[in-house]
């Protein structure tokens, strides 16, 4: 009991203790100022704001960090406050120049006018067929093309061009594009020559002068439009042609930092409505007439199996000759895309000419007509085509075809 009462002492005399001290250190902290008030009072100095508060700083305000906006690649599409490309090629701009006529014109289209070349990125008009070169408000009401653009193009594509290649420079060229000098080759496939592979030959020209060009498919049953569209659209010169491949030279005077603007298409746009190629009744013939001759063509013999990808620059020949001794020629397309033989067989229905029967069952069958006149009997396109008398500077034309019999190897495949 001693003890517990000893320990309760102590503990008020600590207690007691710690309150006159906390008093005296009150009653002089307010008698005596502190030495910041009196520096204040005397010299006016104000004590410097501490580095952790921000004087200007808005309590009511947010103090998190702003997110940077995220960032955003530079894009050819953004063209904001930029002006639209402007291209001096005398030409309408189509997405194919060999597989779309001039002389058909649609009868509609399957999408609103959206150009292909982006919005905003080019300065002609989208008219939902082609990119005219001159204003369609302006153009002729017959859809001719102005004789000044094609008056233009022949000046500048014999500007560049220059004096005629000699049989040993053209000679030289072939031999620099045979497939054991050289890998480099664009291939022109179903849609024949589109305006995306211009901007590829003028790349293939930076490092060569001449470039090689295989031909596949639908665009060979028309080989003299492919080499007509190519020089016309390229204002280059067609120096070899053999079976499908071609060899195209740029011009002594062309050089690579003028090659012309060509604006890419930036999608495929769908192509518009034509007229039906084969009719419900073939003109001349009652309908009893047309189901019996659709009939009697699906069982002839074929003619010939086009092969996929294959070169057909002998099937109009071979039709016309058919025609001398047949009414009636069926082509075996089997394996072939629908869209693929439909354009062979209104290809046919303009150079043969003909009729066309039916598409049914992957065939294509012709009608010769009543009143039928061959252009040409029993004349085949030539497999080799010379070129500003190539042939009379050989040696011999066994040698020729020997020494040129490797171009075209490999690629029949």
């Amino acid at each position: 009991m001693f003890i517990v009462t000893r320990f309760s002492r102590q503990n008020r005399q600590s207690v007691s203790a710690v309150v006159a001290l906390w008093t005296r250190r009150h009653l002089f902290s307010s008698s005596h100022p502190s030495p910041s008030s009196r520096l204040r009072d005397h010299y006016s100095f104000k004590s410097p704001v501490s580095f952790l508060k921000n004087p200007n700083s808005n309590p009511k305000l947010s103090t998190k960090k702003k997110q940077k906006p995220p960032y955003r690649p530079p894009s050819s599409l953004d063209r904001t406050g930029k002006k639209p490309l402007r291209s001096n090629l005398p030409f309408d701009f189509r997405y194919s120049y060999t597989e779309s006529s001039q002389v058909v014109r649609p009868i509609g289209l399957r999408e609103p006018k959206y150009s292909p070349f982006g919005p905003g990125l080019l300065d002609r008009e989208w008219t939902g067929v082609c990119a005219p070169a001159v204003d369609p408000k302006v153009r002729s009401v017959d859809g001719k093309e102005d004789p000044k653009l094609e008056e233009k193009r022949r000046m500048m594509r014999e500007k560049i061009l220059g004096k005629p290649l000699t049989a040993a420079e053209r000679k030289i060229l072939v031999e620099k594009c045979q497939r054991h000098r050289t890998k480099r080759q664009i291939n022109l496939g179903r849609d024949g020559l589109t305006h995306n592979m211009l901007n590829d030959i003028y790349n293939h020209w930076k490092h060569a002068e001449a470039v090689r060009i295989k031909c596949m498919g639908v665009p060979t049953v028309d080989m003299k439009n492919v080499c007509t569209q190519l020089e016309d659209k390229t204002n280059g010169k067609i120096i070899h042609r053999q079976c499908g491949l071609l060899v195209l030279y740029r011009g002594r005077y062309y050089h690579p930092k003028n090659r012309p603007v060509i604006p890419l298409m930036l999608w495929r746009p769908h192509e518009p409505v034509y007229p039906r190629l084969i009719k419900t009744v073939i003109d001349g013939l009652s309908i009893e007439e047309t189901k019996e001759m659709r009939k009697k063509g699906l069982a002839v013999p074929a003619l010939t199996k086009l092969a996929k990808n294959g070169y057909y620059g002998s099937l109009v020949p071979m039709v016309r000759d058919a025609f001398l001794t047949e009414e009636l020629v069926r082509i075996d397309c089997h394996g072939l895309e629908r869209t693929d033989y439909k354009k062979i067989g209104c290809k046919l229905r303009d150079l043969v000419p003909c009729i066309l029967v039916t598409f049914e069952k992957e065939q294509i069958v012709v009608w010769r007509g009543k009143e039928y006149k061959p252009k040409e009997v029993g004349k085949f396109l030539i497999e080799r085509e010379s070129f500003d008398n190539w042939d009379s500077n050989m040696v011999d034309g066994g040698e020729q075809r020997g020494r040129l019999n490797e171009f075209c190897s490999g690629d029949e495949e």
